[in-house]
């Protein structure tokens, strides 16, 4: 083994300290190298060793959920992003990411990067996106801060995703002042690809050239994945250069040369450089084919003179790849990216053996072994302890008899209809562009989920982000497992069958005992609902140190992402009343329950209650017989009950046509639980007259709870008699609340 040549001073426990690193990882590095790292090295480890790329306080746990299922093609961690069997000879690549702490300081760069980040992950497997979705936290909607925030974060992922041209189909929004410091910006991004033309992230055949691909490497992102492994504190402003500059434009260009060379069937392996840069994509690549790899980093296209070793190791800058190709096929693939006009540089060869040496002109800078770097490799795996936190006992003893029940109605449906959790995100989505493609088959057909065309085919494709993080904070195994049965209630309600999903795990510090409390019981609710669903886990992300010094951890955000398949279009379901005179069911049971609802938390202000009335086992029954009326075309819209209850749904309804409706409630339990109560598994569908016989012995045979709520009918809100406004009342609070507050 060459000797390292040390122009740095080698490294001691203080800077490993000062790099993340604790001291006993410091001693293992000291161990697996059998001599002290130089700064160059420690960096390294610093970066891969980070939550953020080895998962070393959550893989234990990551283990444990299911990712076997009917339709897998690649299962988690084996890619850069999930892939599954969507029929016709196609594969639906899919991921979800955070980026969170770069949002936090610089938002419209912070949601651009991640934007574009995703999307790599995308299209570095061989599969072109097709469309994107984005579930966002922020704070207090009245602070000027939460509005700098929105305001640069939405922009940046319309920009970014506007200018890429792939149309933004769906989300969700959602605010809560313990996101004040610390906003969640999680970006998913779906696509498609023929069977047998994907291409692997992996590195193999001594002798094979190492290419980087795209943008020329600058100093923005520099040691970006520790970055995002800390807790955001007052002097996080000085770790800005931590946070990546995007450019859509060269992302496009990227798109198109990655395509194209991977069907001149000349790539080995290709990776995105996410987080960790050139580190990480080396020896994840290198690990995973067991090879080696000899990397000459002055070779590297930079956009600043002077850089050192480390800087070009652990540089974010965005829109670049590394290509692994075969020997005497180097002129095929720097012909692609001169077409492109992109740089395609050789920078190094793959190796026997497992070592990865970094060398700066003729001087080795660093030599470590690639699989002690990795994942499943040589990372150190932890096992933290975790305990109840007092709060979730006290929220126990919440009972429904401490809530007056409000004499008058109108002020809770007024403040449901225009409450910025509720309200329309339009202010938000408009700024998208939704329709570029022409695959978005939601726009004018409102949906729970978005649904997106497969052209060629009849399928087309469902998709959704959800977690009602209120939930899992009250439950984590309860709330989890909702958040994975309400993206399933969305897809059935649109039409399509659940397949698989992907997770962005948005946690507070993982070394808080109780905070780790809330991460394990997410992932045990995860687990029940994803086998239930027969919707494996197929990748993801985790997200930990998402709270601040001062405020503390945000809510547990485990947002799902789902993928599902609509068999046929013909069977593409919506949500809004069809016309007077329908009559309207509600499928599920209504149950005497407020609890965690956002009548209860900001109506009545009461902050601590348990997750809402749940049953996986009625909840799968309910999504059965929804998809049995769908396809029996007995039905004319489906709308899941989740945020707001009944009123909520109702009115989402309702809105759309503006058509207005007259019905019932049910006495056997609370009218404002009956209306704005949360209580799971509960469908709302329209379903006109003569098809009503139908419908009731299709329900009754697969023994689910209904009952008639009432009819479609002019323009009113009419509930037991009482008449309590027009729809275009509440709608126009509902269209122009979000942007109320922002103007």
């Amino acid at each position: 083994m060459a000797s390292v040549k040390y122009s740095e001073q080698l490294a001691d426990v203080e800077a490993a300290k000062n790099l993340g690193l604790l001291p006993e990882e410091f001693e293992k590095i000291k161990s697996i190298l059998g001599r002290t790292p130089n700064f160059t090295e420690v960096s390294i480890f610093s970066v891969m060793w980070s939550e953020h790329c080895s998962y070393k306080n959550s893989i234990t746990w990551l283990k444990t959920l299911p990712k076997d299922g009917p339709h897998m093609l690649a299962k988690a961690g084996e890619e850069n992003a999930g892939l599954v069997d969507i029929g016709d000879g196609l594969g639906c690549a899919f991921k979800i990411e955070s980026h969170n702490h770069p949002s936090a300081l610089e938002p419209y760069q912070g949601a651009a990067t991640g934007v574009g980040g995703i999307n790599r992950d995308i299209f570095t497997m061989g599969a072109r996106p097709i469309a994107q979705l984005n579930s966002l936290r922020f704070g207090d909607i009245n602070s000027p801060k939460t509005q700098w925030l929105i305001k640069g974060v939405v922009k940046g992922i319309g920009d970014y995703g506007n200018a890429f041209g792939i149309p933004t189909v769906g989300g969700e929004v959602f605010f809560d002042e313990c996101y004040n410091v610390n906003p969640l910006v999680n970006a998913m991004s779906v696509g498609i690809v023929k069977q047998g033309e994907t291409v692997s992230a992996t590195s193999y055949g001594a002798g094979n050239p190492v290419f980087i691909v795209g943008s020329s490497t600058g100093k923005d992102g520099i040691a970006g994945a520790a970055f995002a492994s800390k807790d955001l504190t007052e002097d996080s402003a000085k770790d800005l250069p931590s946070v990546q500059v995007g450019d859509p434009f060269q992302e496009k260009l990227l798109l198109e040369a990655t395509l194209e060379v991977i069907k001149t069937g000349t790539v080995i392996g290709m990776q995105d450089m996410g987080a960790a840069g050139i580190t990480c994509s080396t020896s994840e690549m290198s690990a995973k084919g067991k090879h080696g790899m000899n990397i000459w980093l002055h070779k590297v296209p930079t956009r600043q003179a002077g850089m050192h070793p480390f800087e070009i190791l652990l540089s974010e800058s965005q829109e670049r790849m590394l290509v692994v190709v075969q020997k005497g096929k180097e002129d095929v693939v720097k012909k692609v990216f001169d077409k492109w006009d992109l740089n395609c540089e050789q920078i190094g060869e793959v190796t026997n053996g497992d070592r990865l040496k970094y060398y700066m002109y003729d001087e080795l800078v660093a030599d470590v072994p690639a699989g002690d770097l990795v994942l499943g490799g040589g990372a150190p795996v932890y096992k933290r302890d975790y305990k109840e936190p007092a709060y979730y006992a006290e929220s126990k003893k919440f009972k429904i008899d401490s809530i007056q029940e409000p004499k008058d109605l109108k002020p809770v449906m007024q403040h449901l209809a225009k409450h910025p959790n509720l309200a329309s995100k339009r202010w938000i989505y408009n700024q998208y562009d939704s329709m570029v493609g022409t695959v978005n088959m939601s726009t004018n057909h409102a949906s729970d989920a978005a649904i997106v065309n497969i052209k060629g085919s009849k399928k087309a494709l469902a998709m959704t982000v959800d977690c009602n993080s209120r939930y899992v904070n009250a439950d984590p195994e309860v709330g989890c497992a909702i958040a994975v049965s309400e993206a399933a209630r969305n897809i059935v309600c649109s039409g399509g069958i659940p397949s698989a999903v992907t997770n962005c795990l948005n946690f507070g510090n993982p070394y808080n005992p109780e905070v780790y409390w809330q991460f394990v019981g997410s992932i045990k609710g995860m687990s029940k609902a994803c086998l239930k669903f027969q919707t494996p886990v197929t990748g993801g992300n985790v997200s930990f140190y998402n709270q601040s010094s001062y405020e503390g951890p945000v809510f547990p955000t485990p947002t799902i992402g789902m993928i599902g398949i609509v068999e046929d279009k013909a069977d593409q379901m919506t949500l809004d009343f069809k016309q007077e005179g329908d009559v309207i069911y509600l499928l599920g049971e209504s149950k005497n329950d407020i609890s965690s609802s956002e009548y209860l938390y900001s109506y009545h202000k009461v902050k601590n209650s348990p997750a809402p009335y749940f049953d996986l086992d009625t909840e799968y029954n309910v999504q059965q017989a929804v998809t049995s009326l769908i396809r029996s075309k007995n039905i004319q819209s489906a709308h899941d009950l989740s945020d707001g209850g009944l009123f909520m749904a109702l009115l989402e309804s309702a809105m759309v046509n503006n058509f207005g409706f007259e019905i019932q409630s049910d006495n056997s339990v609370r009218k404002d639980a009956f209306l704005f109560g949360e209580a799971q598994s509960r469908v709302l569908v329209s379903v006109s007259k003569d098809k009503t016989q139908a419908l009731e012995a299709e329900l009754k045979k697969q023994n689910i709870p209904f009952k008639q709520l009432g009819t479609v009918k002019g323009n009113a809100i009419v509930i037991d008699g009482t008449n309590y406004g027009s729809v275009s009342e509440y709608k126009r609070s509902f269209d122009t609340s979000i942007e109320s507050y922002m103007s």
